[in-house]
């Protein structure tokens, strides 16, 4: 990868990164606090329709772009270690792609789909409900800290090279 395709692929990654810490943010911040203080039938049905219209172009090109360009990153500076500062680059996409996209489609997502199948107004779903809070905010903790830790990492990285 030339310096300037590295340099370019690092601004998108900052950017990328940026944004999903931010929508992890907010739902640890705001909506999942908030939906704490909703009757449980409500919160459910709130998530499952959140779930749904967040799968649109912009999430997925954010998402999806910048996993896939974390995973090239990772390939191209793992031939490249011999480089200024190329451990710093390495250790962002890593940090990015098994953060967000692996703890993504490992844990949030079977949680999501878990919760998707459930009735709001059953018995049973306020128990999944509440499975479901105890189990995926941390995971989207885990999120939130590495996509936050990416930014830093990359920004360094252009920094120091």
């Amino acid at each position: 990868m030339s310096d300037s395709l590295e340099t370019i692929a690092t601004v998108v990654m900052i950017t990328g990164s940026a944004l999903l810490a931010g929508i992890t943010f907010f739902y640890s911040n705001t909506l999942m606090p908030a939906l704490a203080q909703r009757p449980v039938r409500e919160a459910i049905a709130l998530i499952q329709k959140t779930n749904v219209v967040i799968l649109n172009p912009v999430f997925w090109l954010a998402f999806g772009g910048s996993s896939l360009l974390s995973l090239g990153l990772v390939i191209s500076t793992f031939f490249r270690l011999d480089r200024p500062a190329s451990g710093l680059l390495l250790a962002a996409a890593l940090v990015y792609f098994v953060g967000m996209f692996v703890v993504t489609v490992a844990a949030n997502v079977p949680l999501n789909d878990e919760l998707a199948a459930v009735d709001p107004e059953s018995p049973a779903g306020a128990k999944v409900w509440e499975r479901y809070r105890a189990r995926w905010i941390p995971w989207n903790n885990v999120r939130l800290l590495s996509s936050t830790a990416s930014v830093v990492l990359f920004a360094t990285y252009l920094i120091r090279r």
